[in-house]
C-alpha cells in the first residue's frame, strides 16, 4: 500500500499543528499497561482490551505496520495464583495471614493466560499475532538482537501484530525498581527499545490516564499537558502514585518517552480507557501528550495555558471594574473606531475564511453566517456605541432595605466575573459578545468555529488593541483549539459562567463535562401562526421579512402555521405564491402537503438555517399554540391577527422567550430592543 493511502481513513479537518507528524506514520509500536490491561480487582479488563483489539484490527488493514508491549501478566497471574490458594485452604488456613505471592511465579501463570486472551480476541477479528518473550540479557546479545530485527520485519510484511512481554518469570534482576543499569528495566523501556530496534515512525503508551500532567491527575489544580518540553516541564511536574499493579506508572513511561523522543521516535502518552485514542491519535487530534525531539522548537514564548488564560481575564477583570463608568464607556468607544479603522484588513480574512468554507463544501447556512456583508463592521460599531451610550449596569442599587435602626441592606447589580463562551461559525458574535462583557465589567475566554478562525483572530486582535494598558488586553483570550476547551470546562475555580451558542449535542457535551453553571441556547424553530382575521398585507410583509431578510439566523422562521379557513379564501395560497417566488422551498405538514402537493417534512423540529420552511394548516389558536409546545424550541413565536382578544390568548399561552403579535420573529434582537447588542436567547429563562 502506498503511504500517502494510509492516512485516507483518518485524514481530519480538526488535526493539530504540532500531531502533523502522524501523516508519515506506517509503523508503530503500542504499549499498553498493567492498569489497562486488568481491572481494579486484578481480573482482565476484557472489555478495554476487545476495544483496542479492535483499533489495532483496523489499523493493520489499513496497511500500518504494529507491534503491541503488553503488561498484566504478573497483576493477573497474582489474581489467578491467590483464588487458586483460596480454593485449596483449609479453614485453619483462612485464619492465617496470606503469603506475599512470588513475582516470577504470578508472572510464569499469568503470561499463559494474557497471551491465550489475546490469541482469542485476534483470532475473531481475522488477524493474526505472535509472542515474544523476552529479557534483559537477551538485547545484550548483538546476534539476537540483529536475528530479532529479521523475524519482526518478516512478521510485518505479512501483517502479523507481534505481542511483546518481558519475560520475569526468569528475570535475573532482583529489584527492578531500582536497577536501571541493564538495556530495559519494564515494559514501558522495552516498548521504547523495540521503537529504536525497529526505527519505528511512532510509539504510543497507553496508561490509566489522559496523560502526563502538571501534578498528580486526582488533583483538581493539575491541567494536562499536551506538548512535554523537557527544559520546562522537568522541573514543573509533580508525579503521583506508582502504578497499581504493575512496576511502572507515569513515572516509567516519561523516562521512556524522553529517551525514545531524543532518539528520534515521537512518542504519545494517552489514556486505554478510551475506546478510539489510538485512532484520534493517528488522526492528528491533540490528545495525551506528545513527546519529540523538536517540542521546545514548537512551544512560542506567547503560548499561555488554559489556567493562565482564565486567570488572566479575571485579574483584567477585577481592574475594568475599578474604573469608572465614563472609562469604561470610552474603551467600547475606542474599539467601535477600532473596527471601522481596520474594516478593510478585517474583509480581507474573511473572505478567505469564507472562500475556505466554500472550497471544503461546506452548507449555504454556515457560509452566509460567516460572511461579514457590505455595512456590517458599520453596524457593529454603531452598536457598540449605542451600548456604550446605554445606563450603567454596574453598581445599580436594585433594592434597599432597613432591616433596623440604622442598619441598610442593599442590593446592587455587579459583574458576573470571567465567563467562557464558545459560539459558532458568526464572526460578528465574537464582537458584540466582546463588547457585552466589557461594558458589565466581565473577563472573557471566547471559542469561536474553526471556520472563522481568520476573521475572529482579527477581530480579537483588533478589539485587544483597544483595550488601554492599564486594564491589559488579557482581558478578552481567544482560544484558537478545541481540545483546551476540556481543560477549561474543569476551571470552576476560576470561570464563573459557560456560554455554548451551537447545537443541543455541543450543549449537552458541554453541560456533561462541567461544573461550572451552563447557561444553553440551542436550536432556533420559530413559528409565525397567521390567524384567519389576519390582514393579507400584513400576513405578507411578516413572512417574508421573517423567512428572507436572514434566513441563517436564530430567529428567522421555520414553520408557518396557517388557520385553516385561509385555504379556503385565498390567503394562504397567496402566502405560498409569495414564499416560492422568493425562491423559498417548502415542505408540508401532513395537511398542508396533502392540500397543496407539497413534499412532506420529515420532521416539524427541523431548523433549516436557510431558504427553507415548513407550512401546516392547523384548526384554529390553540391548535397553533399546541403545534408550537409539541414541536418549538422556545424560543420566538409570533402571531399575525386583527383580534385583540386572539392576539393576548396567544401571547399569554406561547411558553417561549420571545411572543409577538404582527410583529416579525427577525425582531428579537438585543439591538432593536434597544440594549446595543444581542448574542443569547435563553429559553430556560423566559422573560418576555
Amino acid at each position: 500500500m502506498a503511504q500517502r493511502d494510509l492516512h485516507s481513513r483518518f485524514k481530519t479537518d480538526s488535526m493539530d499543528p504540532t500531531r502533523a507528524l502522524v501523516t508519515n506514520v506506517k509503523r508503530l509500536i503500542v504499549k499498553v499497561g498493567t492498569a489497562v490491561v486488568t481491572r481494579a480487582d486484578g481480573r482482565l479488563a476484557v472489555g478495554r482490551l476487545g476495544a483496542l483489539c479492535e483499533q489495532l484490527k483496523e489499523l493493520n488493514s489499513q496497511g500500518y505496520e504494529i507491534v503491541l508491549v503488553t503488561s498484566g501478566a504478573i497483576g493477573l497471574g497474582r489474581q489467578r495464583l491467590r483464588y487458586r490458594n483460596l480454593v485449596n485452604s483449609s479453614l485453619a488456613d483462612l485464619q492465617n495471614p496470606q503469603i506475599e505471592l512470588d513475582g516470577k511465579a504470578c508472572a510464569a501463570v499469568g503470561q499463559s493466560s494474557l497471551m491465550a486472551l489475546y490469541d482469542t480476541l485476534f483470532s475473531q477479528l481475522d488477524v493474526t499475532s505472535s509472542q515474544h518473550l523476552v529479557t534483559d540479557n537477551d538485547f545484550r546479545n548483538v546476534s539476537f538482537r540483529k536475528q530479532l530485527s529479521e523475524t519482526l520485519r518478516s512478521l510485518l510484511a505479512l501483517k502479523v501484530i507481534p505481542i511483546f512481554n518481558e519475560n520475569d518469570a526468569v528475570s535475573t534482576r532482583r529489584a527492578p525498581y531500582e536497577d536501571s543499569s541493564g538495556i530495559f528495566w519494564d515494559n514501558d523501556s522495552l516498548a521504547g527499545l523495540l521503537a529504536l530496534e525497529l526505527k519505528a515512525d511512532l510509539l504510543v503508551l497507553l496508561s490509566d490516564v489522559e496523560g502526563l500532567y502538571s501534578g498528580p491527575p486526582s488533583d483538581p489544580n493539575s491541567m494536562l499537558i499536551h506538548t512535554y518540553v523537557k527544559e520546562k516541564h522537568q522541573r514543573e511536574v509533580t508525579f503521583g502514585d506508582k502504578s497499581r499493579l504493575g512496576r511502572g506508572g507515569m513515572t516509567a513511561k516519561v523516562n521512556a518517552a524522553v529517551c525514545a523522543a531524543f532518539a528520534g521516535i515521537p512518542v504519545v502518552i494517552t489514556s486505554g480507557f478510551a475506546t478510539d485514542n489510538i485512532i484520534k491519535v493517528l488522526q492528528g487530534k491533540r490528545v495525551g501528550t506528545l513527546f519529540h525531539q523538536d517540542a521546545h522548537l514548537w512551544t512560542s514564548a506567547k503560548e499561555v495555558g488554559a489556567r493562565d488564560m482564565a486567570v488572566s481575564a479575571r485579574e483584567c477583570s477585577r481592574r475594568l471594574q475599578a474604573m469608572n463608568s465614563e472609562d469604561r464607556r470610552k474603551i467600547l468607544l475606542d474599539i467601535a473606531d477600532a473596527l471601522e479603522a481596520n474594516e478593510s484588513l478585517i474583509k480581507v480574512e474573511n473572505e478567505a475564511d469564507v472562500a475556505a468554507a466554500q472550497d471544503a463544501g461546506y452548507e449555504k447556512s454556515l457560509v452566509s453566517r460567516l460572511a461579514l456583508k457590505p455595512g456590517k463592521i458599520a453596524a457593529l460599531a454603531r452598536s457598540i456605541r449605542v451600548l456604550a451610550d446605554m445606563e450603567e449596569p454596574i453598581g445599580r442599587v436594585l433594592k434597599r432595605t432597613e432591616l433596623a435602626d440604622g442598619l441598610i441592606l442593599e442590593k446592587t447589580s455587579c459583574p458576573l466575573g470571567v465567563l467562557l463562551v464558545v459560539f459558532e461559525s458568526r464572526p460578528d458574535a465574537l464582537v458584540q459578545i466582546a463588547s457585552l462583557a466589557i461594558r458589565s465589567g466581565n473577563g472573557l475566554l471566547l471559542k469561536g468555529g474553526k471556520e472563522a478562525k481568520r476573521s475572529n483572530a482579527i477581530l480579537h486582535k483588533v478589539i485587544t488593541s483597544a483595550i488601554p494598558s492599564n486594564i491589559g488586553d488579557k482581558l478578552i483570550g481567544l482560544v484558537t483549539s478545541r481540545e483546551d476547551v476540556p481543560d477549561l470546562l474543569k476551571l470552576d475555580d476560576v470561570i464563573d459562567l459557560v456560554i455554548p451558542r451551537g447545537s443541543n449535542k455541543l450543549v449537552c457535551q458541554i453541560k456533561d463535562s462541567t461544573k461550572i453553571p451552563v447557561l444553553g441556547h440551542s436550536d432556533g424553530i420559530c413559528h409565525v401562526y397567521v390567524d384567519k382575521s389576519a390582514k393579507i398585507d400584513i400576513a405578507k410583509n411578516i413572512v417574508l421579512d421573517a423567512k428572507i431578510d436572514y434566513p441563517a439566523a436564530c430567529n428567522a422562521m421555520e414553520t408557518l402555521l396557517v388557520h385553516k379557513d385561509l385555504s379556503c379564501n385565498g390567503l394562504l395560497n397567496e402566502l405560498i405564491v409569495e414564499l416560492q417566488h422568493e425562491g423559498v422551498t417548502l415542505y408540508g405538514g401532513p395537511r398542508a402537503s396533502s392540500l397543496l402537493n407539497l413534499p412532506e417534512a420529515h420532521s416539524f423540529h427541523h431548523e433549516y438555517n436557510s431558504m427553507a420552511c415548513t407550512v401546516e394548516i392547523v384548526d384554529d389558536m390553540q391548535a397553533a399554540i399546541d403545534h408550537i409546545h409539541q414541536h418549538g424550541s422556545s424560543h420566538t413565536d409570533c402571531i399575525v391577527t386583527q383580534n385583540h382578544e386572539v392576539a393576548e390568548s396567544f401571547l399569554h399561552g406561547v411558553d417561549s422567550a420571545a411572543v409577538f403579535h404582527n410583529a416579525s420573529p427577525r425582531f428579537c434582537d438585543g439591538a432593536r430592543f434597544g440594549l446595543g447588542a444581542e448574542v443569547f436567547n435563553l429559553p430556560n429563562f423566559r422573560c418576555r
